[in-house]
């Protein structure tokens, strides 16, 4: 049996790319993915999936129809399945994404910035 230590840092330095979510691990069916995001996505949702973001650096805003949540670096909160979010990001902000290794990063929205096959790094 092997056990992976991830150097989250490395990781980051490994890819420039905003809004491109890339695998790191992945438990239990789940995918822990990071990215780095700037300036604004697209409004979706998740009708299956809950989406988790765990900010690592930076600030960011997550728009919802009724209200916005903010988070800083080492804040994290879920998005439940079926509420439509669009996060943003007003600088560089590094997250780390944990949900389920079926789940599309746009949600119920294919755009130009889907991405349909996620890369591990």
């Amino acid at each position: 049996m092997s056990i992976n230590v991830v150097n989250l840092a490395e990781k980051f330095a490994r890819f420039d790319e905003h809004w491109h979510p890339f695998i790191v691990a992945e438990l239990n069916g789940q995918h822990v993915k990071l990215a780095k995001l700037e300036g604004d996505f697209v409004w979706h949702s998740h009708a299956a999936e809950d989406e988790m973001f765990l900010v690592v650096q930076g600030n960011l805003r997550i728009e919802l129809r009724d209200g916005v949540v903010e988070l800083s670096a080492g804040e994290l909160c879920v998005v439940p399945r079926g509420v439509e979010h669009r996060p943003v990001a007003d600088g560089l902000v590094h997250v780390m994404l944990f949900e389920p290794a079926s789940t599309a990063h746009t949600g119920d929205r294919e755009t130009d910035r889907t991405v349909k096959h996620l890369t591990w790094i």
